[in-house]
């Protein structure tokens, strides 16, 4: 219930590219011990066909990142509206969004005000909130699940009343990617420089392994 087709299309993306990438390195070690031409140009163009890739996402994620943003939107939603501690059928999906919370320290996807869906918060007046959103500087700790709140004189309450963080995690993400945005540049300029250096060698042994049989083919 909670899938999309961008998500879906995201991780068989994945899957392939890592399925490529195991298939290179294979084709790669073997090429070059055996010193095959045939697999070493393999070898390369799995490589080029992966960094094309990686480039074509980034490009995507960058132009379509506000189509992005709505679908996560509409996926966390959904999740919030339908949170049950008692939904085993939900539970990884439902833990990981608790780990984001408590990491991340947010609570919601735009803020708290997103739990006022829940079915279960509304039957209970609102008079409990979602432990992963628990303010650790007000001395409490994240958990799963709900906890209760000290009930008000008039048995209801809303977000406000809660002991929890008031940033919602849109923000915490784009916090975060802002303050890491060196390390996360860094790493994918790291993984290209890597790929491109195989494509070179790749390269290089071929032009080896064709001079050396062109010097071993007899002169008539």
């Amino acid at each position: 219930e909670m899938s999309s087709p961008t998500l879906k299309t995201g991780a068989y993306i994945l899957i392939g590219v890592g399925a490529l990438t195991m298939l290179m390195g294979f084709l790669g070690c073997l090429g070059a011990v055996n010193e095959i031409r045939c697999l070493l140009g393999l070898y390369f163009t799995c490589l080029m066909v992966i960094l094309v890739t990686q480039v074509a996402v980034g490009l995507v994620i960058y132009f379509q990142k506000e189509a992005l943003k709505e679908e996560l939107a509409r996926i966390v939603g959904d999740l919030i509206e339908d949170y049950n501690p008692s939904d085993d059928n939900e539970k990884n999906l439902q833990d990981a969004w608790d780990y984001v919370q408590s990491q991340i320290t947010c609570c919601g996807w735009t803020g708290p005000k997103d739990w006022e869906d829940n079915e279960i918060l509304i039957n209970q007046s609102m008079t409990a909130y979602p432990c992963s959103c628990a303010n650790s500087s007000k001395g409490l700790e994240a958990d799963s699940g709900f906890c209760n709140l000290d009930v008000p004189v008039n048995g209801t309450a809303t977000y406000a009343d809660w002991p929890v963080y008031e940033q919602g995690c849109m923000d915490g993400v784009e916090k975060w990617l802002k303050d890491n945005l060196g390390v996360v540049l860094g790493i994918c300029t790291g993984v290209a420089v890597i790929e491109l250096l195989g494509m070179i060698l790749s390269i290089s042994l071929c032009k080896n392994i064709h001079s050396e049989d062109y010097t071993k083919v007899p002169k008539s």
